[in-house]
């Protein structure tokens, strides 16, 4: 990683940045339970003596930096939900709440949010426009992106770009993933319910066998992707779980599968959806079973705006050198898309692994890890975005 040009604002503020991560980080709180997190950010936000400081979506919050010109409004966004995952960790700050982690990187993403709105806070009178600060809660579930939007963060003034990262845990430090256009999928949730006809196990002829049914409903599945959708498109169909019957010696009556779909368009969504179920009414007819087919699509797929993309990737060029620079969509999903389905904006991945330090976690994992370098860096090129898109340098 070549050396970054971080400004002695950011410098001095380093300890403070990380302090308040760790601060999460040992407190984490799940979705729709940040209420901890919350009054945290709150208080920060009012220490800084910010406009419109109040709480949203009942445990999110929000601040807006008034500029001292008039000028657009740029939204930054950071989510606050941690995840019910047990830490095994052998961080100094791991978490003091059993069962539930910062595994996602939710703990950084709220600490760069703050670094960047106490540096933007000490020079106000020099903004062109003005900032809205947004932390969501319940990222990790569904409806926190829709609740703040409800509460009003888009107006009052009328935001012109929304902004925000997410830190990766994929990509080593000083890299940056961002492309325009499908960058993140569409989650559909669905669950199959097979049923058939229990009886002894030594009579399988007096029965339906609902785990058998489910067994080549599973398989057959396996084609929606390979020979539904054109190969130039990406999507994907994952049956995660299975359960069925309660004993060994007695055939199954019932079955029930849970999985996900995901894609990068509507059409394609419909699509997979209505062969998903023609399959699973084929396969249960032939068998002579019943079944229900149920889904849910909770948030649509995230899709940077051409052109605000493009000046993130100028200044990605300018800050971490044109080779930092990486464009790979992820099949995952993010509700921060449901900003962007309202205002144009991007969103990007931050690296924060560091092989040479042993830093190599995984998202969702029980040993997850960053190198703190990276909140610095988030803070700086935040800063250096927003500030772009106010005609502030």
């Amino acid at each position: 990683m070549k050396r970054l040009h971080i400004r002695p604002e950011v410098q001095a503020i380093r300890e403070r940045i990380l302090a308040t991560r760790r601060d999460f980080h040992q407190h984490p709180e799940v979705s729709w339970k940040e209420t901890r997190t919350q009054e945290r950010i709150l208080e920060r936000l009012r220490e800084l003596s910010l406009s419109d400081v109040r709480p949203i979506a009942r445990t999110g919050a929000t601040a807006l930096i008034e500029g001292g010109k008039r000028g657009p409004c740029v939204l930054w966004r950071a989510d606050m939900d941690a995840l019910p995952v047990p830490e095994r960790s052998s961080l100094s700050f791991a978490s003091t709440n059993e069962g539930v982690m910062h595994a996602c990187g939710h703990d950084a993403h709220m600490a760069i949010a703050l670094g960047i709105a106490e540096v933007l806070a000490a020079r106000r009178d020099s903004l062109r426009g003005s900032v809205r600060m947004v932390f969501q809660p319940a990222e990790e579930a569904a409806g926190g992106a829709q609740a703040c939007i409800a509460d009003g963060v888009l107006e009052s003034p009328h935001v012109s770009t929304v902004l925000g990262l997410h830190i990766s845990a994929d990509i080593p430090i000083g890299a940056i993933n961002v492309a325009p256009g499908p960058f993140f999928a569409a989650p559909t949730a669905f669950r199959i319910t097979i049923e058939g006809r229990g009886g002894h196990a030594a009579a399988p002829h007096q029965s339906i066998d609902a785990v058998v049914v489910a067994a080549h409903v599973i398989t057959a599945l396996q084609t929606v992707v390979s020979r539904s959708v054109a190969p130039s498109e990406s999507a994907v169909l994952t049956v995660g779980k299975l359960a069925g019957g309660f004993r060994g010696n007695v055939i199954a009556e019932s079955a029930t599968m849970t999985g996900t779909i995901r894609s990068y368009t509507d059409a394609i969504r419909a699509a997979m959806l209505q062969r998903t179920e023609e399959i699973v009414a084929g396969v249960s007819a032939a068998f002579q079973a019943a079944y229900a087919f149920e889904h849910s699509t909770s948030c649509p797929p995230l899709v940077n705006d051409p052109g605000v993309t493009e000046f993130v990737r100028d200044e990605a060029a300018a800050f971490f050198g044109p080779q930092a620079i990486v464009a790979v969509p992820t099949m995952g999903a993010e509700d921060m898309s449901v900003f962007l389905q309202e205002r144009p904006g991007c969103y990007f991945w931050l690296g924060a692994r560091n092989e040479a330090k042993g830093i190599a976690g995984r998202h969702h994992d029980s040993a997850f890890v960053i190198d703190e370098d990276a909140l610095v860096l988030g803070v700086e090129f935040g800063l250096r975005l927003i500030e772009g898109r106010l005609g502030a340098r």
